[in-house]
């Protein structure tokens, strides 16, 4: 029984390292549809999200299961759970990748992105798809260092989205409104996503090492 149990678990991390490789392709596609405005790549993404979320669903079922049908406790409870919170992590990321092929569909054939800002999102593309990447490899290898390097690259992506609102509100920007709205949610977009690869690394170290991800501590203030 606890060896089919251990194979079940196993195979639940395998799932969830791949489901986190495929936001990361996913990620890669939609950022690549935004600065080449790719019709046919943004279709692919915004067809791929249900695919995430047909996963997100089955994974989430097997979660019950195991906390339902085998009681797990200790380390193997701390996995389940970790599982549990990495898979709505994912299910976001899938989400905000369709975003920015929504957005570069519905732009389409127009170019979305205005010359001062097309390398700063070609960087923050490149990061975001990196740390759904390493955050993958974290799963995998059961990393409890995983968070710690993945939030450097989420702090440069945090950096490059304020560059981002320094070209915005600069006078020199002459594209008007709207780019500049699309901009600032496009940022918002990778942000969040690079954040989420960053809370699935830390549910990688909740499960080495037993201690709760920052995040998920009670604010001391009550807020």
């Amino acid at each position: 029984m606890r060896e089919t149990f251990h194979a079940e678990l196993e195979s639940l991390v395998g799932d969830l390292a791949k489901m986190t490789r495929l936001a990361g392709e996913m990620m890669t596609n939609a950022s690549q549809a935004l600065q080449q405005a790719d019709l046919p790549l943004a279709e692919l993404v915004i067809s791929g999200d249900d695919e995430i979320n047909a996963l997100h669903d089955d994974m989430e079922q097997r979660c019950v299961n195991l906390l339902v049908l085998q009681a797990p406790v200790a380390a193997d409870l701390r996995v389940v759970i970790s599982a549990m919170h990495a898979v709505n992590d994912l299910e976001r990321m899938g989400n905000l990748a369709q975003h920015i092929a929504k957005i570069a569909r519905l732009k389409h054939p127009a170019a979305i992105l205005p010359g001062e800002v097309r390398p700063v999102f070609a960087r923050m593309g490149l990061l975001a798809a990196e740390l759904a990447d390493s955050a993958a490899d974290a799963i995998e290898t059961r990393d409890p260092l995983g968070a710690t390097r993945l939030a450097e690259a989420d702090d440069e992506v945090d950096a490059l989205r304020r560059q981002l609102f320094q070209i915005l509100f600069a006078e020199d920007w002459t594209h008007g409104v709207e780019p500049a709205v699309d901009a600032a949610l496009l940022g918002r977009y990778y942000e969040r996503f690079a954040d989420h690869a960053v809370a699935i690394a830390r549910q990688v170290g909740y499960v080495v090492t037993g201690e709760l991800p920052a995040s998920s501590m009670p604010n001391p203030s009550g807020h």
